[in-house]
């Protein structure tokens, strides 16, 4: 049986992969769905000096306590950003990278380097406006085309995302993850997407790539597609 840890992306928390979770843990595989510092049940934890780091130390923090290894690690939207770090700094623990219609970074360079200027100056200027300066409020569910039936759902559940965790740059310091061991997955289901650059980056470094025709939250949209990938990372496949 194989060891998942999924990560959600920013404004989510660990209630995104329930379905997905549940999938998994029928067929026996172990499965840990941290959510990040300040957002989701710790909303009560936000505060200006959660970034980026922050969302690193809880999920190497999780590995290391939870004594976890030959993990697959996912990483859906920002959260991209956490997971290629945490396989950066402890490469022996993770087996499989699975990037889930996500930003991948090059070292150096922050999620907000890597957006449209316009979507990043309306994400600066959310902040300034409701956020006091330091936290971007959720974008709406519709946005992402989350599937009709669970967009009030989403909007309901989605918390405040602090700016800093957009704005820190990913510092990587060892080699990339192995081509053949890492995945990328692309939504084609909604407009505006800024991943289809990643996508090309993919395939021309050689990962495994797949595309699903759904909106940008594919572990709700399409759940089983998407543990279907999941399982076949684990594979190896």
């Amino acid at each position: 049986m194989a060891t998942f840890v999924l990560v959600h992306g920013a404004w989510h928390g660990s209630w995104c992969w329930k379905r997905v979770r549940l999938a998994l843990q029928q067929l026996g595989h172990d499965v840990f769905t941290p959510t990040l510092t300040g957002v989701g049940e710790r909303a009560h934890q936000l505060n200006p000096g959660v970034n980026l780091e922050t969302h690193i130390d809880d999920v190497l923090n999780l590995l290391r306590w939870e004594e976890l290894d030959e993990v697959v690690l996912c990483g859906h939207s920002y959260a991209s950003c956490v997971v290629s770090s945490v396989a950066d700094r402890i490469p022996d623990r993770v087996a499989q990278i699975v990037y889930l219609d996500a930003f991948v970074p090059e070292s150096g360079r922050s999620l907000h380097d890597c957006l449209p200027e316009e979507q990043r100056a309306h994400q600066l200027d959310l902040a300034r406006q409701v956020g006091e300066g330091w936290k971007v409020p959720p974008i709406p569910a519709e946005v992402f085309n989350v599937n009709a039936a669970d967009r009030a759902w989403v909007d309901r559940q989605c918390t405040a995302q602090p700016i800093a965790t957009f704005q820190q740059p990913v510092l990587r310091s060892g080699k990339p993850h192995p081509a053949d061991s890492t995945t990328y997955v692309l939504a084609t289901g909604w407009e505006g997407s800024p991943f289809p650059q990643f996508h090309e980056r993919a395939v021309a470094a050689g990962w495994r790539t797949r595309t699903l025709a759904g909106g940008h939250d594919l572990m709700l949209d399409m759940p089983a597609e998407t543990t279907q990938i999941l399982l076949s990372a684990a594979a190896g496949r």
